[in-house]
């Protein structure tokens, strides 16, 4: 837990997964005038390929991506499989169906056609989660050459194609055996759950308040884990192909916003049908040189992909906020619909092509997309919040999903009917609590304007990753904020909800009070029953340990990674640290600053906070 409480300010490096770069920036769009019709020596496109069979379009664009590797590598002969002897080289990089090695000398003996076996470790953060094991797998000798090295000395290269995918031979060794063991613990926690509320009805009488908020709690969690597992994507209807007008809000994003660009404009999505505009809003630091750089870049790509028509960036001339940039690039949108997309965010190549599909629905005002975290790999913080953003898009919102009702269409990568947001613009744009500005929350709040009168959905093959943060200072100011806006937001739908599907709107409420009531409940637990009556809270805490089994074990079952157990972390984390932040957002829900940016509600409050410094300090 000392690597989670460092609260060290230097800049930190992130550990991110490094695609290898394809010799076309504009690799997945398709090709308007068919130059290149034939499956390119990664498989990417397939002329052929049925577009409603996602999960075959999945596999063929995992077995096409490469990645930077930097890690040992064993390379043995026939012969050698025995024993720990052979060639020890270094991956360069690595995808599901082979390895490219530096050699560390020139090793005549091994010939395009030979048989060998490789053993090596996959380090976390070299490939998508679930890859990091230790390999032993028989490959084919396919190619060797000569390169130069970034010292300008020789380097012996040696590309090996695997005698079958990395994803099979994960399936057989270690991801089917935690699709078992996960399916098997979940069942057997489900029910340990059952008997444990079993007895709060047994003790019901004793203390009925608390033994009823048990009850509700863990219907609550256990009726979101049904719906999400029942949950199901709206199916890719190829020729559904609606314009769409995809907006990235800036602000002082200098680090991230050439690559959020660059995923936008590479979409597997009709040249014709898709736009991107990025709305600076008055950035400080060098977002605006690095925008117009990425645009030009892009827009020498070949001429037959329109990048000039359909690629262009405008600069507020005063930093107004988020919700003025996504405004401002809607007026600017001629296509129906309109995705807000982070600066710190990456789309999938066929996150668009997804994420338009409950469109197909006139009923449908919003749908939301699946997060991941990009940087999983940095620390303890960050791979705690990969597990809870996780269940958080795929349990919870895919529950919501299945009643059209999905409360917060999240920021990263969202959906809207543009003539819905330009509806509720001005009343978004304006909206205050209590006299004060509403700067954040801007997700939930146009969700909340959306949802009133049409369905919001989620589409969990529509994928994106972020950034998040992976210091606890700048965590914790961002969950703060998040509880804010959530309490702000939960008010007011709580005025409308209750006209959606019943279900739902219980559904609701209930998730409003579980929350709301839990750190009354867990000081109750864990410090006035000890201290007062002297009994150890033994059945709380094990109630607590479900819960948090019931996190991890999702995460494991639908992702096969080793990054399951910080849902444990997650758990104890949010008991004893982030579940304390619930009070003081209930006194001061009505905040405008953000905490992690300079708004001017942010700058007017630190002026405020300077002067009083400096009153003090004449006083004293």
């Amino acid at each position: 837990m000392a690597v989670i409480f460092n609260k060290r300010r230097q800049k930190m490096k992130e550990v991110l997964t490094q695609p290898r770069a394809d010799r076309r920036r504009l690799s997945y769009v398709p090709d308007p005038e068919q130059i290149r019709v034939s499956a390119d020596r990664r498989g990417r496109h397939v002329l052929d390929a049925d577009l409603s069979d996602t999960e075959y379009l999945e596999k063929l664009r995992m077995l096409s991506l490469r990645y930077a590797a930097d890690f040992d590598v064993l390379v043995q002969r026939e012969g050698q499989w025995r024993r720990r002897e052979g060639i020890r080289a270094q991956a360069s990089d690595i995808s599901a169906t082979g390895l490219l090695l530096r050699l560390p000398s020139e090793h005549p003996e091994l010939k395009p056609g030979d048989k060998i076996r490789a053993r090596f470790n996959i380090p976390p953060g070299a490939m998508p989660e679930g890859f990091e094991s230790g390999v032993k797998i028989d490959a084919t000798v396919v190619r060797r050459f000569e390169a130069q090295g970034e010292a300008g000395q020789v380097e012996y290269m040696l590309a090996m194609e695997f005698a079958k995918p990395l994803t099979e031979y994960m399936q057989r060794k270690r991801w089917g055996y935690s699709v078992y063991s996960a399916s098997a613990l979940l069942l057997g926690t489900v029910l340990f759950i059952m008997l444990l509320r079993t007895e709060s009805l047994i003790y019901f009488k004793y203390n009925m308040v608390l033994y009823l908020y048990s009850l509700i709690a863990a219907a609550f969690l256990l009726t979101r884990y049904l719906f999400g597992a029942l949950y199901r994507d709206v199916p890719i209807n190829p020729s559904y192909t609606p314009g769409v007008s995809i907006i990235i809000p800036c602000f002082n994003e200098a680090e991230w916003i050439k690559r959020t660009i660059l995923s936008c404009m590479n979409q597997d999505y009709p040249v014709d049908k898709l736009e991107v505009i990025v709305v600076d809003d008055r950035s400080t630091d060098q977002s605006v040189e690095r925008i117009r750089d990425m645009i030009e870049t892009i827009h020498n790509e070949a001429e037959r992909y329109a990048t000039k028509d359909r690629l262009f960036y405008t600069v507020l001339p005063e930093n107004a906020g988020k919700r003025a940039a996504l405004v401002k690039g809607v007026e600017m949108a001629k296509h129906d619909l309109v995705v807000f997309v982070d600066s710190d965010s990456f789309l999938d190549p066929t996150a668009i092509r997804h994420l338009v599909q409950p469109f197909q629905d006139p009923k449908m005002g919003g749908v939301a997309g699946r997060t991941d975290v990009e940087n999983k790999y940095t620390n303890s913080i960050t791979k705690l919040q990969t597990v809870r953003y996780y269940i958080a898009f795929r349990i919870m919102k895919a529950a919501e999903s299945w009643f059209d009702s999905v409360t917060c269409l999240s920021g990263p990568l969202s959906c809207y009917r543009k003539d819905l947001v330009l509806k509720y613009a001005d009343d978004w744009l304006n909206q205050k609590f209590l006299g004060k500005p509403a700067t954040f929350g801007d997700d939930r709040s146009m969700t909340n304007f959306i949802l009133k009168e049409h369905r919001t959905g989620y589409q969990d093959s529509a994928v994106c990753s972020t950034i998040v943060p992976s210091r606890v200072d700048v965590f914790l100011k961002q969950q703060m904020r998040w509880k804010r806006s959530w309490l702000r937001e939960s008010l007011r739908a709580g005025g409308f909800i209750w006209r959606k599907e019943p279900f739902m709107a219980l559904f609701f409420y209930v998730g409003l009070i579980v929350p709301i009531a839990a750190p009354i409940v867990v000081a109750y637990n864990l410090m006035y029953v000890p201290i007062v009556h002297g009994i150890f809270p033994g059945t709380f805490l094990l109630g607590l340990l479900m819960m948090a089994m019931l996190m991890s074990l999702a995460h494991l079952l639908l992702r096969k990674s080793r990054l399951w157990i910080f849902g444990f972390v997650f758990c104890l984390f949010y008991e004893f640290v982030l579940l304390w932040q619930m009070p003081v957002a209930w006194f001061t829900f009505w905040k405008s600053t953000w905490g992690t940016r300079d708004t001017p509600q942010d700058v007017e409050a630190r002026l405020k906070k300077e002067a009083r410094k400096r009153k003090g300090g004449l006083t004293g």
